[in-house]
């Protein structure tokens, strides 16, 4: 495979000169331009690509399922046998030039599809003359294969609008021939706003900026950048820039092509509050922000990443992501136990205990990709006596197996299919749903490719049929013969909670018989009389596999993942990885690397996958790397040149926290100094470390945010969206009031140290004090409510009637109050109005939630506002709210 792929790369960088060669074979609109062209075409190399340069094949044409007119060719062209059966009803080799397959497309004949070629032209001559040869299919055994595009030129750089440059593209076939098929290509351009080019492959500038125009030939796609400088500061006349990190270095070399001058490094206060929030989804702790700004170590940055990398919020939030990527999902696995959520657990803590242990990146793949659920040796009694002792006692000792199967078992991963995409796209960064019925739009995999790769998965298995024997012995042993599934379920978890082994249905791979047979079950023959021959499967991409030599066909698959120039497994994790630091891949989205939507920066992508590789998959280095670059830590405001940049990493770019990370946030920013600092150091009720999707206190607030469902094959399960609902939560949800109000919350800290009287004591649960503290509760939440409603509507004639309301519960707090502590003067006269600094006050509320220093006018404003409020407690409150429904709190820049 190596050595394969070498010599590809090779012929790459030797394209240009191929297509210059003198042995290249000159376009076919030259050599059928004339009356007498002779040459006859062949039904792969010059018929397929021109119905589908045509437009015959598309979406819109006889390339739908349903075709047009009774007529049905292949999506994009790639059954040749299909194509050349639909096409035969519509030749006529006795009289070639009244073929319905050119009477149509020329308008001789009517055509709903509308007028396609010109009797004479060269494509007319080119069917003609296939037609006039007896129109003779395409036949593998005898017929060059495709090799590769060559394109050139390899990039473009245009200086000024309207410039234009012609592609030309020569393909090579296994026979050693190289052709001119610029006129049989298909083209697009991925972004018109920057370039267009049309059907001949002329491109042509439009505004500033950088994109691709991509290539289509046979299995080939070729992307080929295109360049129009944002700025004249190119070449020379381009500014010294640092670059301290390899990354800044690959980083500013595409800068400079465009023009664009990166932003500065961010402050201390920015960098520390980007940092802790992308590494471990927490906000850095006032006296953090503090000792961090006053901290003058030239490399205080890399020890803080260095410090965070070993946070247990690393770990959590990591896992987190994992889970995303990988698809646990709890609601797709109540077969697998007794209790919903309790494989959810079993694989979060599994994934955690690596994250946390940095295991080898491949490693902990491979603990998912070729797991079953016995550990090697264990017999069918011991699995079962294992998971029971797992699961009526420490969970977390399934951490301690050496695979996590659950992948496998999901009820949305059953069939081979479904494996196939969800390997794809967890462990490859690729979507190829579109090849399981026809030629994928944007890559090279046909539907062929699609169903040789599904045979890796053919044999894994989640059932009780493992050793089913055993399996029916247990259900006798136990007692629940006979009952029904509900029944039987429900006795299964009360035995199993009390340690006793019970039967379970498992992950494993069935074996083949010695005639390379599937041994596995046939669904509708117990027999299993009917199994289906499979020996061999096919890499993506790559070499074919003989299954029959490989126990465990999944091995194979993780062998590739690991090589040195696999395309796929240590890119989509990199790209995933830098997705989060930067707000967008190098390939965006980050889960479709295919070859129509190249990285923005090849060469970085290419770099960091090397070293990656090269490190041994070390995920903290890879963090550790990212982090410690100029380009992560340059800031967030735009120059001139890069204001519109949000894809070359010229800047931050603002974006807006992560579900979970949110939640987190909000919560950590109205606690107690004490509480704000455990959550720093602690995982107990964090949305960063939730191990099920199911339930729990805050799955309202993750769900206005955007939490990943893990429903499908694709990262947009998570939304990062700016919302209204996300805006009326944090204005006006009582989740926000609670916290505001919480007795273990900041405000009431800052009011039980300023004035003790006035303070709901948290230490006194008597009947009285928890009386008072809703109280107080409910005051504080209608006063913002008869706010809200003087600003509305000063006219409201409910006012009055709210505002001789809050008076009487004003009386009644101050009658609890005395009540509580006989000797404490009223809150009215005494407890309302204690003395403060208001300016340490205020710093202390932005430190808690912005992670800064307010500035002088921000000082000056809070600090009279504050001084201003008629109770200690209501101005914190508003002050507090005010700073988190700032965009500075909700998004992370």
């Amino acid at each position: 495979m190596t050595a394969r792929r070498s010599l590809f790369s090779l012929a790459a960088i030797l394209s240009a000169s191929w297509a210059l060669a003198a042995d290249v074979i000159p376009d076919a609109s030259q050599r059928f331009a004339k009356e007498d062209a002779a040459e006859v075409p062949e039904f792969r190399r010059h018929i397929v690509p021109l119905l589908g340069k045509l437009g015959c094949n598309g979406r819109a044409c006889h390339g739908s399922f349903q075709g047009q007119g009774g007529f049905r060719l292949s999506l994009f062209g790639y059954d040749f046998k299909m194509d050349h059966e639909g096409l035969k009803e519509r030749l006529d080799v006795d009289a070639p030039a009244d073929s319905y397959a050119l009477q149509k497309p020329t308008l001789i004949e009517p055509h709903e599809g509308g007028k396609r070629l010109d009797v004479g032209s060269w494509e007319y001559r080119m069917l003609l003359n296939w037609i006039k040869d007896g129109a003779k299919p395409y036949d593998a055994a005898t017929h060059a294969d495709f090799v590769q595009l060559h394109v050139e030129p390899q990039e473009i750089q245009f200086r000024n609008k309207g410039e234009s440059a012609q592609l030309n593209v020569v393909v090579e076939w296994t026979d050693g021939t190289r052709e001119d098929v610029t006129k049989l290509c298909r083209f697009q351009s991925n972004n018109e706003q920057v370039a267009t080019i049309d059907r001949n492959g002329l491109v042509v500038s439009n505004d500033v900026g950088d994109t691709h125009v991509v290539v289509f030939f046979d299995n080939g796609v070729m992307p080929i950048p295109v360049l129009r400088p944002v700025t004249d500061l190119i070449g020379p006349k381009y500014p010294q820039v640092a670059t301290p990190t390899k990354i800044d270095e690959l980083v500013a070399h595409k800068l400079s092509k465009l023009g664009i001058v990166p932003s500065g490094i961010c402050g201390d206060a920015e960098f520390l509050r980007r940092v802790s929030l992308d590494i471990t989804g927490t906000l850095p702790t006032e006296s953090e922000v503090r000792e961090f700004i006053a901290d003058g170590s030239p490399d205080k940055r890399s020890q803080k990443i260095d410090e965070l990398l070993e946070r247990p919020g690393y770990a959590a939030w990591w896992t987190t992501k994992l889970c995303d990527f990988t698809g646990n999902n709890d609601n797709v696995m109540n077969n697998i136990f007794f209790e919903r959520d309790t494989p959810a657990k079993y694989w979060y803590n599994w994934i955690h205990a690596r994250v946390a242990n940095n295991t080898p990146y491949d490693k902990l793949v491979e603990g998912i990709v070729v797991a079953n659920s016995r550990e090697e040796g264990e017999s069918f009694r011991d699995f079962t006596q294992a998971m029971a002792t797992i699961y009526s006692g420490d969970q977390q000792q399934f951490a301690e197996r050496s695979s996590m199967p659950f992948f496998w078992a999901r009820q949305n991963v059953r069939q081979p299919t479904e494996k196939a995409l969800a390997f794809a796209y967890s462990f490859m960064g690729v979507r190829i749903q579109c090849a399981e019925c026809h030629k994928h739009p944007f890559d090279q995999w046909t539907q062929e490719d699609y169903n040789e790769f599904t045979k890796f998965f053919t044999r894994v298995q989640f059932s009780n049929r493992r050793d089913l024997d055993a399996y029916n012995a247990l259900v006798k042993e136990l007692g629940v013969e006979g009952r029904n599934g509900n029944d039987q379920r429900n006795q299964f978890n009360r035995l199993a909670r009390e340690g006793k082994a019970v039967p379970l249905s498992e992950v494993f791979v069935a074996p083949l018989s010695s005639n390379n047979r599937r041994q596995t079950p046939n669904r509708n023959n117990r027999n299993n009389n009917n199994r289906t021959s499979i020996v061999t499967a096919k890499l993506l991409g790559d070499e074919v596999v003989n299954l029959s030599e490989v126990p465990d066909p999944r091995s194979a698959l993780m062998d590739w993942l690991r090589e040195q120039d696999n395309p796929y497994f240590a890119k989509a994790f990199v790209n995933r990885v830098w997705a989060n630091y930067f707000n967008v891949g190098i390939v965006e989205p980050p889960d479709d690397l295919n070859l129509a939507n190249p990285p923005s920066n090849a060469a970085l992508l290419d770099w960091l996958a090397e070293e990656f590789i090269a490190r041994g998959f070390d995920m903290k280095w890879l963090h550790r790397e990212i982090c410690n670059s100029a380009a992560y830590q340059r800031g967030w405001d735009p120059n001139e040149t890069n204001r519109l940049d949000e894809r070359n990493f010229s800047r931050a770019v603002p974006r807006r926290l992560p579900a979970e990370v949110a939640v987190d946030v909000l919560a950590q920013a109205t606690l107690s100094d004490a509480k704000n600092a455990e959550m720093v150091h602690k995982l107990d009720g964090r949305a960063i470390a939730r191990t099920t999707l199911r339930g729990g206190n805050n799955a309202f607030a993750l769900d206005v945010f955007g939490t990943s469902t893990r429903e499908s094959n694709c990262d947009c399960d998570r939304s990062m969206e700016a919302s209204l609902l996300q805006t009326i939560y944090i204005r006006n949800d009582a989740d926000l009031d609670r916290l505001l109000s919480s007795r273990d919350g900041w405000v009431q800290q800052i009011v039980a140290e300023l004035n003790p009287r006035a303070a709901v004591r948290d230490d006194d649960n008597s009947r009285g004090s928890r009386e008072l503290r809703e109280l107080v509760r409910q005051y504080d939440l209608q006063e913002t409510r008869l706010a809200e409603l003087k600003q509305r509507q000063p006219d409201n004639p409910r006012i009055k009637q709210l505002e001789e309301r809050q008076d009487q519960m004003k009386k009644q707090i101050d009658r609890l109050r005395k009540a509580n502590a006989p000797n404490d003067p009223p809150a009215t006269e005494t407890a309302d109005k204690p003395k403060f600094d208001a300016e340490n006050l205020v710093t202390r509320a932005y430190l808690r939630t912005l992670s800064r220093y307010p500035n002088s006018e921000e000082l000056t404003s809070a600090s009279t506002f504050l001084n201003e409020s008629k109770d200690l407690g209501t101005g914190l409150k508003d002050l507090m709210w005010a700073l988190l429904n700032t965009k500075e709190f909700i998004v992370n820049h």
